[in-house]
C-alpha cells in the first residue's frame, strides 16, 4: 500500500482549518499511511497554535494521522509547498490548500488508484464540487471549473465547465480507465494542472523544481518537458475549493495573482508557457468583457446546464474586474516590478 504526504500551506487560516481536518479524518484510506505537513507562514489567528495542539498529540486526536507543523518564512504558498515537499516522506504527495475539502470518505483511495499503473505519475480530480450552502462566489467558480474567467478563454483550465461542457480546451490523448482517464499531452502545452488536489508520485516532484518556490503548475510542465511519454490520472470525482467566500476577496487575488505573476515571469521565476495562450485569446477576453453580451450569453449557456442563476450573475462582473485589475496591473508593473505586499495579507 502507497503512503500519502498531504502537504498545506497555511496563512491565518482558521476560517477552513477545521472543516479541512474533518474531510481528511473521514477518508476510508487508512490512517497510518498519511501524514499532514503544514507549513505556516506567521500565523496569528490561531491556526499555528491547532496545528501544533495536532502535532503534540502524536496522532491521538488525528485518528492515527501524522501532523508536521513546519516554519514558512516566506509565507506564500508556493515557498510553503516547497519548504513541506523537501521534509515529508510518502510515496505520493497530495497538494492539498487548506480551503480546499474533500467531497466523500473514498476520495483519498480513488485519487491512489490510478498509481497501479507505473506509467501514471500524477492524479488530480476532474471537477469541483458545487454545494448549495457555499457562497455564491464559490458556487460560481465550481460551475466555471476555474477561478479566473480569462483561462476560460485560454482554454487552458483543468475541471468540468459548465459554459464549454469539457475539462479543458488543450489538446490530448485520452483512455478511459473507469474511475479515471489516463491522460497524456504534447510538449506544446498543457492546462493548469498542480493545485486544489493534485497528487504525485514524490520523487517525481522532488526532482521537477528547485529554489525556495513550488509552483504547482510549473512541475508537470518540467516534467512533460523530460519525460513527454508521462501520463496523468483525471479522478472521476470533485474537489471543494473555498476559493472566494465574496467579490472583494476574488479582487484581492486576482491583484495578487497578477502582480506575482509578473514580479516571477521578469525573474525567470516560471517555467508554464503562459505566452502559448497567445495574444489573440487575451483579445478576445477583452473584447467580449467590454461588449458584455458575450460574457451574459456565457452565464445564460451555465445557467441553463447547471442552474444557480444568482451564481452566474457574477460571470460578467468577475470578467470586468479581471480585465480592470490585469490591464492596470501590467501598465504598472512596466514601472513597479515586486511581488504584492504581503504586510496585511489574508487568505
Amino acid at each position: 500500500m502507497l503512503s500519502v504526504s498531504i502537504v498545506t500551506p497555511v496563512f491565518n487560516s482558521m476560517r477552513t482549518l477545521d472543516v479541512f481536518m474533518d474531510a481528511i479524518l473521514m477518508q476510508d484510506f487508512p490512517h497510518d499511511r498519511i501524514e499532514i505537513a503544514f507549513a505556516d507562514g506567521g500565523s496569528t489567528d490561531g491556526t499555528r497554535e491547532r496545528i501544533q495542539a495536532w502535532e503534540q498529540e502524536g496522532g491521538n486526536a488525528t485518528s492515527g494521522i501524522a501532523v508536521k507543523m513546519l516554519d514558512n518564512p516566506l509565507k506564500t504558498a508556493e515557498a510553503g509547498k516547497a519548504v513541506a515537499v523537501r521534509q515529508v516522506t510518502g510515496d505520493i504527495v497530495c497538494l492539498l490548500d487548506s480551503d480546499n475539502i474533500l467531497p466523500d470518505g473514498q476520495w483519498l483511495s480513488q485519487m491512489m488508484q490510478p498509481f497501479d499503473k507505473a506509467e501514471i505519475v500524477a492524479s488530480e480530480p476532474i471537477s469541483y464540487t458545487w454545494r448549495k450552502d457555499d457562497p455564491a462566489m464559490t458556487r460560481y467558480c465550481a460551475m466555471l471549473g476555474m477561478s479566473d474567467p480569462l483561462c476560460l478563454y485560454a482554454g487552458n483550465y483543468d475541471r468540468i465547465c459548465a459554459v464549454s461542457g469539457s475539462w479543458t480546451k488543450v489538446p490530448h490523448q485520452e483512455e478511459d480507465c473507469g474511475s479515471y482517464l489516463s491522460i497524456a499531452f504534447d510538449q506544446g502545452m498543457m492546462p493548469t494542472i498542480g493545485a486544489n488536489g493534485f497528487c504525485m508520485r514524490r520523487e517525481a516532484l522532488v526532482g521537477s523544481f528547485e529554489g525556495d518556490y513550488l509552483f504547482d503548475i510549473d512541475v508537470l510542465w518540467e516534467l512533460l518537458q523530460k519525460k513527454p511519454e508521462t501520463r496523468i490520472a483525471k479522478v472521476k470525482n470533485g474537489i471543494v475549493h473555498l476559493v472566494y467566500p465574496d467579490v472583494r476577496t476574488f479582487a484581492r487575488k486576482q491583484n495578487r495573482r497578477i502582480r506575482d505573476f509578473l514580479f516571477f515571469s521578469g525573474n525567470k521565476g516560471r517555467k508554464y508557457p503562459w505566452s502559448s495562450v497567445g495574444m489573440g485569446k487575451v483579445f478576445l477576453f477583452c473584447l467580449c468583457s467590454v461588449t458584455v453580451i458575450p460574457v451574459i450569453v456565457q452565464a445564460l449557456i451555465g445557467f441553463f446546464r447547471k442552474g444557480d442563476f444568482r451564481a452566474w450573475l457574477l460571470h460578467p462582473l468577475c470578467c470586468w474586474i479581471t480585465l480592470y485589475i490585469y490591464a492596470w496591473g501590467v501598465v504598472s508593473g512596466i514601472f513597479v516590478k515586486k511581488q504584492a505586499d504581503r504586510s496585511n495579507w489574508k487568505q
